[in-house]
């Protein structure tokens, strides 16, 4: 058997979509091995998808998952939760539970983030499809980060791009993109009136390799570079005609056009694939042999982006100065050739590094080219859950608002990296500034708290 052949129940016919359930059970293998929650479902577009949804290790010892949550949307189907291991071991699953998740209420009698900060920059968030069906994580999200809404995986090129369709209808070199797997949150951004960060276009991770070969086949040569150029165009512009055919009223007022493509040494990133063994090597390198792929992309976005909305690049570990150094050369070249208009700083901080001069430091630089900044991933882990580490994790929230807030003329948005603690890609660091009881934490009192406040932005329209 194979580590991932275990235990698994179809919850179609049990649960309804768009609504929160929660698993728990205990589980145990006979030697030392990782298990794994999972769950499984299949997209309009026929194909299969896997999330983790927790993880616990056991050496013949029964290890606790409780209260997981999961959800899933209507347009999927054949949806299971199953239980899987690192390598292949008797699992033992017991006491399983499966339950409707509690509607706790969240704290309206707080500050709301997004008020605050208003004269500032918008105050915004990522969200996934499956938050939907929580209405409390979606009570937080209106009340504190309804300024900006950033899609958590959705629009990532692996959810766009359509492998049977550019097969039957691509001939090549025209990819074809589906939106299916956005449709709820575009719908949700479209009726509630929130700007939406688009994120991202061009990336060597979460890319299908498939992309970049002969007729969009898993097995093809990879095409030449001449190839692929037409291929990058054709996709820019089938996602942003697609999405303002489709979704008239979605607000996209900022695209992320190329992300991560600088290692933090300042250099491009290895030739490679998505399945490489080395999941930092990029396919785009790969095809065009160094970063020169960078500025075709900004050109095509430009051609093809809604009138008034922004490009961005978008990058993580922007503090260390060889890569600070790429980001801004780079930038003031694409900005001299008006293809830029921003830089995208992820900001995935932990509360022992950076601190907040080494943070001032790129943020200072990449305000001096005179581009708009956008904190684009804001979450800062700690590994220290006490009172006294909450506190210190506060500080360091407390000191990245205090920069933003001094470098305000030059930032238009900070977008926190998720909403609770538990949904977060960085769960056990409990990144965010609520737990995942919905409560703020220490470091959301840390950012509301004596922050002057400033005359709205508006914008006025002459005619």
């Amino acid at each position: 058997a194979k580590g991932w052949h275990g235990p698994q129940l179809l919850v179609d016919d049990i649960c309804q979509p768009n609504k929160e359930y929660t698993v728990s059970a205990f589980a145990k293998t006979e030697w030392y091995n990782s298990v794994k929650l999972s769950l499984e479902y299949t997209d309009t577009a026929g194909e299969r998808h896997y999330s983790n949804l927790a993880s616990g290790t056991s050496n013949g010892d029964w290890t606790e998952f409780s209260n997981v949550k999961f959800s899933f949307t209507s347009e999927v189907s054949k949806v299971y939760v199953y239980f899987e291991c690192n390598d292949a071991s008797t699992l033992y699953i017991d006491d399983f539970t499966l339950a409707e998740a509690p509607i706790i209420p969240i704290e309206e009698d707080i500050a709301s983030l997004k008020d605050v900060y208003n004269g500032y920059f918008k105050v915004g968030t990522a969200v996934m499809a499956s938050n939907l069906s929580s209405p409390s994580f979606m009570d937080l999200v209106q009340k504190h980060f309804s300024g900006s809404i950033t899609f958590g995986n959705e629009l990532k090129p692996d959810y766009v791009l359509d492998q049977a369709a550019s097969q039957a209808n691509g001939g090549n070199t025209n990819p074809q993109v589906n939106f299916s797997q956005a449709d709820a949150l575009l719908k949700y951004c479209a009726a509630n009136k929130i700007p939406v960060r688009g994120h991202t276009l061009v990336w060597h991770s979460q890319t299908p390799d498939w992309f970049f070969k002969e007729n969009f086949s898993d097995d093809g040569d990879w095409v030449d570079k001449d190839t692929m150029i037409t291929r990058m165009e054709n996709y820019i512009k089938n996602v942003m005609e697609g999405l303002a055919t489709q979704y008239p009223d979605v607000e996209f007022y900022a695209w992320d056009v190329v992300n991560e493509a600088w290692q933090d040494n300042g250099t491009p990133r290895a030739a490679g694939s998505s399945k490489s063994e080395n999941p930092d090597s990029s396919a785009w390198t790969r095809i065009f042999g160094d970063n020169s792929f960078i500025e075709y992309a900004f050109q095509f976005a430009r051609k093809y982006a809604p009138a008034g909305c922004k490009l961005y690049y978008n990058d993580f570990n922007e503090y260390m100065p060889q890569k600070t150094t790429a980001i801004y050369d780079m930038a003031m070249e694409l900005k001299e050739k008006g293809l830029i208009d921003g830089i995208g700083m992820q900001s995935h901080l932990d509360v022992g590094f950076p601190n907040a001069s080494t943070y001032e430091k790129a943020l200072s630089k990449f305000a001096s080219t005179g581009l708009d900044i956008q904190i684009t991933e804001l979450d800062i882990t700690t590994s220290d859950t006490s009172e006294a580490g909450l506190e210190k994790q506060a500080q360091m929230y407390s000191d990245i608002f205090d920069l933003c807030v001094k470098y305000k003329d030059n930032i238009s948005a900070v977008v926190i990296w998720g909403v609770t603690d538990d949904q977060s890609w960085r769960a056990t660091r409990v990144p965010l500034l609520f737990d995942e009881n919905f409560k703020a934490k220490p470091a959301f009192y840390a950012i509301v708290d004596d922050v002057e406040p400033l005359a709205p932005i508006t914008t006025t329209v002459t005619t």
